[in-house]
């Protein structure tokens, strides 16, 4: 993998190497990299996985089996920009399997309590809409969705 720009580094307790496997199986581009091992020297039992490189949508990452001290929360996650609604159901699907939480507006967290927007293309345009009632209508009804349904925040938009 590339050595520019930039690599986000995700803490896991143990569960890095499932992790990649898990979000490389969701996006069509995915892919591992180097794997690297605790030794003798620890802090982990030597062999086991210490990091993890991978990459989902053209986005680089490394899992790190850090231990327990950190977890995810609300505070960072990650947009999956959409083309349409099959779309968003694939990744919000896909991103909820084994214990993932739905939230609202079109939030979750997956099973290993990373946050993910996951965006229909068009959203934000309707949300920023220069006429403040079509605006005010589309948020409306994006805030009583948890997976956005973009048609019904465009009908929404529309006055339908």
């Amino acid at each position: 993998m590339a050595t520019e720009g930039f690599t986000t580094c995700l803490w896991f307790d143990g569960q890095a190497e499932e992790a990649a496997h898990f979000y490389t199986s969701i996006f069509k581009d995915g892919r591992i990299g180097r794997i690297g091992r605790f030794t003798e020297a620890g802090p982990g039992p030597a062999g086991s996985v210490m990091t993890v490189e991978f990459e989902i949508n053209g986005q680089r990452f490394v899992g790190l089996n850090g231990g327990p001290e950190f977890t995810f929360n609300e505070s960072v996650s990650f947009q999956i920009h959409c083309a349409d609604q099959a779309e968003v159901d694939h990744y919000w699907n896909r991103l909820l399997e084994d214990g993932g939480q739905e939230s609202e507006c079109g939030w979750l967290k997956d099973r290993f309590g990373v946050s993910w927007q996951v965006v229909p293309d068009g959203l934000v345009e309707l949300l920023a809409d220069p006429d403040p009632e079509k605006a005010q209508r589309a948020a409306a009804a994006m805030y009583t969705m948890a997976k956005i349904d973009i048609d019904a925040v465009r009908r929404a938009h529309a006055g339908e």
